[in-house]
């Protein structure tokens, strides 16, 4: 590639951001006045944060708050979701809370009282926040996609991406310690990644420079009692690293 032709330079700038951003190590070969790229395989280590990633994970602009977010959630047409709920579900909890929860979406009963994780799953979570000595009015819960959809289906891929960037604003709004994701749906979103639960629960990961744990939701630990262990070593890990948190600031 010649260093006299600035648009192919800049295509090539362009392509090894894209390498890096999927977690390759890119090095440059150099033959005579051409640069090529070599693919070197990826590093075992956690994979570096996404340009979406980044930007959710940036400072929110002054004067932005939760309730302003709230309160567009509540009045969103984004997507069709919003024709089918009762209300829509923006999340609870404190504005400096540590701690972020997401599940997938809301339920029949969080669609009837515009509050996440109040129906039986919801009980079993608040269990799994006492459980390593945390109380939920001090976390922060919210959903991947705000609105209910019809029968607790999974929600649609133009949903979440109708929904997300209220998710996006939220988590800069809060900058947590702590992200705990519920269920391979929410895991998935945040991670820009398709993989088992199983999986994703053993990796290291981090949204931006947060750190994450994916867990099971807890509707899930209703059906399939056998993944409280599991759920159990994830909340110690998140309980852990806000510890580690609270111990570096």
């Amino acid at each position: 590639m010649s260093a006299k032709n600035p648009a192919a330079t800049q295509a090539l700038r362009r392509y090894l951001q894209q390498r890096l951003e999927l977690g390759e190590r890119v090095a440059m070969r150099v033959t005579g006045t051409a640069a090529t790229p070599d693919v070197v395989a990826p590093a075992p280590t956690a994979a570096p944060p996404s340009a979406r990633q980044r930007a959710a994970a940036a400072p929110a602009p002054p004067g932005e708050s939760l309730a302003q977010v709230a309160a567009e959630v509540r009045a969103c047409t984004r997507c069709r979701l919003h024709q089918t709920r009762t209300q829509a579900v923006p999340g609870v909890g404190p504005d400096n809370a540590a701690v972020l929860f997401i599940g997938e979406g809301p339920g029949a009963d969080e669609d009837a009282q515009g509050e996440p994780f109040v129906g039986r799953a919801g009980q079993l979570l608040t269990k799994i926040i006492e459980s390593v000595q945390l109380r939920r009015p001090e976390v922060f819960i919210t959903n991947v996609v705000k609105c209910r959809p019809p029968n607790n289906r999974d929600p649609e891929p133009d949903e979440i991406a109708a929904c997300l960037p209220f998710l996006e604003r939220q988590v800069q709004l809060l900058s947590p310690r702590v992200i705990c994701t519920l269920g391979r749906h929410a895991a998935s979103t945040l991670l820009g990644k398709q993989e088992a639960m199983g999986r994703l629960r053993t990796g290291t990961h981090t949204y931006g420079t947060i750190p994450l744990f994916p867990t099971y939701h807890p509707a899930a630990l209703l059906r399939n009692p056998q993944w409280k262990r599991p759920v159990w070593e994830d909340i110690q890990k998140v309980r852990r690293a806000y510890d580690a948190a609270r111990e570096s600031t």
